[in-house]
């Protein structure tokens, strides 16, 4: 039997669209996000200043079922910011984003509960995600084997360093498809099994029709698992393409001769 062959680009079905998509943010002076509490005119905020972080400005492109995206960026550039609209959980300024499915938002400041142990973090977190009690309950040992966390899975979170609780948190999201899942920086938190894991997870999502976003200063989990890359830089889309020619464009950017 003939190997089934890709659909075409134009064939795919576009799965997230980002149109001239403005992100801003109104910040104190100090730095520190403004909300109602200190920017709301109480005696404390009286002589406060505000100011404007045009963190995403003008992004577009489209993204298509089975693409593997990797955002890469400097520190600052508006990576996060971008993903985070995407998820819905920051309003954008201007423009529009369309999504198919609703994404699912992974990163390393994912909620947990410190107080309780990690099984029963896993337990929660599968029935926030639309497990039944009994299908949770089946896929802990999955769960905790693939986060490398058997000999600690009964100790409270507060217990964990932050890599642990990390690779709890993206092996909880993993345990399921998503139709499309944001990654940010979830990968850099293991040693390299557990990242050899989790990019041939990645892979499996992507294979299955997926689509994932991939926010990483790993070049090299760029390479490896990404179909597509997206540079990001002072809020501006810089370049879209392959990984290969992104990341080299990128390290020539920085001044970097390595890939990770």
């Amino acid at each position: 039997m003939a190997a089934k062959s890709k659909p075409k680009l134009e064939d795919r079905k576009p799965v997230v669209i980002v149109d001239d998509v403005h992100v801003v943010y109104k910040v104190l002076a100090s730095g520190k996000r403004a909300s109602r509490a200190n920017a709301g005119g109480g005696m404390f905020s009286r002589g406060l200043k505000l100011r404007e972080v045009h963190a995403v400005k003008g992004v577009s492109f489209t993204i298509y079922e089975g693409d593997s995206v990797g955002i890469i960026g400097t520190n600052g550039s508006g990576k996060s910011s971008l993903m985070t609209a995407i998820a819905g959980v920051n309003p954008i300024e201007k423009g529009a984003i369309y999504a198919s499915a609703r994404p699912m938002l992974l990163g390393v400041g994912a909620v947990l509960i410190p107080a309780i142990s990690g099984l029963k973090n896993i337990l929660l977190g599968g029935l926030a995600m639309g497990y039944s009690r009994k299908e949770i309950n089946a896929s802990a040992k999955a769960i905790t084997d693939f986060a490398g966390l058997e000999e600690f899975i009964d100790l409270p979170m507060k217990a964990y360093s932050s890599g642990m609780s990390a690779r709890l948190r993206f092996a909880i999201a993993a345990s399921r498809d998503h139709d499309i899942l944001i990654i940010d920086e979830a990968l850099s938190v293991g040693d390299q099994q557990f990242r050899n894991r989790s990019e041939a997870r990645m892979r499996e999502m992507r294979d299955n029709a997926g689509t994932v976003f991939l926010v990483s200063h790993s070049m090299k989990s760029i390479i490896d698992t990404c179909t597509r890359c997206i540079w990001i830089e002072k809020g501006e889309l810089i370049m879209d393409g392959t990984p290969k020619e992104v990341v080299k464009a990128y390290n020539k950017f920085v001044g970097s001769t390595t890939v990770d």
